[in-house]
């Protein structure tokens, strides 16, 4: 551990540099840090301030650019900023980082060496605490990728990730939950379930991620309805009054490892099965869940493409569920097409909006698929006999118990709002006469992303055909919204480029 009085002094800035979850700080290459230190541009560092300390990396930027310090200050990036806790022109403290002797574990695993559950929390509580670099977590996720984590393994990892974490408790002895492996765009289920499963009486204290790489995630959704930054008081404040919630995880402090890996997973593009288990069933511990169902739609286009390796998952799912004292149902989804009709935080708000409210034209493929999960849900705990549980749900969604619980969720998370509306919008018509024979989901997700989403919230697609469907040449697929007219137009020019996003197959 560095000594707390060793380390340059430096006055801190806000410098506005969006660099996600990572810790980024700047400084000039003639300060007398980066001389007298031997520092460099990627060079990991600690800064502490007030007992607060945070491993970063360093980036050295040349005095007059478009980055401006003085050569005694440091440039926190937002994410540094947050975590370090820091204020305008307050002085920290800068250094060398202790050396993190648990990669040592990770090279050795490369070398085809297992892990034990030992390394396991070492490493784990290394990432948590951010100590390890972009680099070094790219070894990590590589390392454990494909099939080379066993069953022990996967456990031991699932283990370490909610050790090393905030875990929630809860006074009830039942805590239901539920989560989707992903892979799908619109499938904002969530927000049907949890009011269904709380009008009832049972408990589910929903967590819920942000968008990494789709065009939504379940808290963007949410947000352009209620907030959903909740911290561990205000998140159990809710769920005594209403029995659920729908909150960031993020906000919580649950499995951070898990945060950290999945920003370094992601753009690498490594599918692993352990690391996809223990990233799910570690949330679910922490937040104190004790019967969990899980959602694995399946389809050329989803997160899983094959019946054979969805069965691997959800075998490998219930394993490690039991092994941490959960109960875990698993029930596979059709995963060839979008969920609803938007995609996108505020178009997939319209559609939940549209089916808690039971209105005529809601999308009936959301409607019916959450009905199914929180029939699922119903029988896992008990509380209704097996094939009756959906009946039961459709009862609370379709006499208005399911719209007035959301309501009163939305209401104690800080009140419900409507969905902004895009002001910008491009309708993508059929080339030919016939049926739609395929949807792209991983190329209608981009095509939302470009446009905006989730960042822009009220940006993304909506789509007006579904498989199967008649369409007559220049009737219309999808609807592109953005809220400018730029990235509209960046996501058009994509999207035409892309002649089977929506394949339709001429009549003969």
């Amino acid at each position: 551990m560095t000594d707390p009085m060793s380390g340059h002094t430096l006055r801190v800035r806000r410098i506005g540099i969006e660099t996600y979850q990572e810790p980024v700080v700047f400084i000039r290459e003639d300060s007398h840090v980066c001389r007298s230190e031997g520092f460099e541009s990627q060079s990991r560092v600690e800064l502490r301030r007030q007992g607060n300390r945070i491993i970063a990396t360093l980036n050295v930027v040349r005095h007059g650019g478009i980055v401006s310090l003085g050569a005694d200050e440091a440039g926190l990036s937002e994410a540094a900023w947050r975590i370090l806790g820091a204020g305008e022109n307050e002085t920290i403290r800068i250094g060398h980082p202790a050396p993190v002797e648990s990669f040592a574990l990770v090279r050795a695993k490369l070398y085809g060496h297992a892990f034990s559950a030992a390394a396991l929390h070492d490493v784990v509580d290394d990432i948590g605490k951010g100590r390890y670099s972009s680099i070094e977590l790219a070894a990590f996720v590589a390392a454990c990728s494909g099939d080379r984590v066993s069953m022990d393994e996967t456990i031991a990892l699932t283990r370490a990730m909610v050790a090393t974490g905030e875990r929630l408790h809860w006074a009830q002895p039942m805590i239901m939950d539920k989560h989707c492996v992903g892979g799908l765009p619109g499938n904002r289920t969530t927000l049907i379930v949890v009011p269904i499963i709380a009008a009832l009486g049972l408990v589910i204290p929903k967590t819920s991620s942000r968008a990494i790489t789709s065009p939504a995630g379940t808290a963007d959704t949410m947000e352009t309805l209620a907030p959903v930054a909740l911290d561990v008081a205000a998140m159990r404040r809710v769920v005594e009054r209403e029995g659920g919630c729908i909150a960031w995880g993020g906000a919580i402090g649950l499995s951070p490892a898990d945060d950290i890996l999945i920003r370094v997973e992601r753009p690498l593009d490594l599918d692993s099965e352990a690391q996809l288990v223990a990233s799910v069933i570690s949330k679910k511990a922490a937040a104190g869940s004790s019967h969990v169902l899980i959602d694995i739609p399946v389809g050329p286009t989803a997160k899983v493409r094959s019946q054979a390796a969805a069965r691997s998952l959800a075998w490998r799912m219930i394993e490690t569920g039991r092994a941490l004292d959960l109960k875990i149902d698993v029930v596979l989804t059709d995963g060839r097409q979008p969920v609803g009709r938007g995609i996108g935080p505020a178009l997939e708000a319209r559609d939940v909006l549209s089916v808690l409210q039971d209105e005529p034209v809601a999308p009936a493929d959301l409607r019916e698929r959450a009905l199914t999960l929180a029939g699922r849900i119903l029988e896992l705990a008990q509380f209704t006999p097996t094939n009756t549980g959906a009946a039961l749900a459709q009862a609370v969604l379709a006499d208005g118990r399911a719209w007035r619980k959301f309501q009163a969720i939305a209401d104690a998370q800080g009140g419900l709002r409507a969905p902004p509306v895009a002001p910008e919008r491009h309708v993508v018509p059929a080339p030919v006469s016939g049926a739609v024979t395929a949807i792209d989901n991983r190329r209608l997700s981009r095509i939302a992303k470009l446009a905006g989403a989730p960042l822009a919230p009220a940006a993304g697609v909506d789509l007006h055909v579904v498989l199967g469907s008649t369409v007559e040449k220049n009737q219309p697929l999808y609807t592109v919204h953005a809220q400018s007219r730029g990235e509209l137009q960046y996501a058009i020019d994509y999207a035409l480029a892309q002649h089977d996003v929506i394949a339709v197959e001429a009549a003969p």
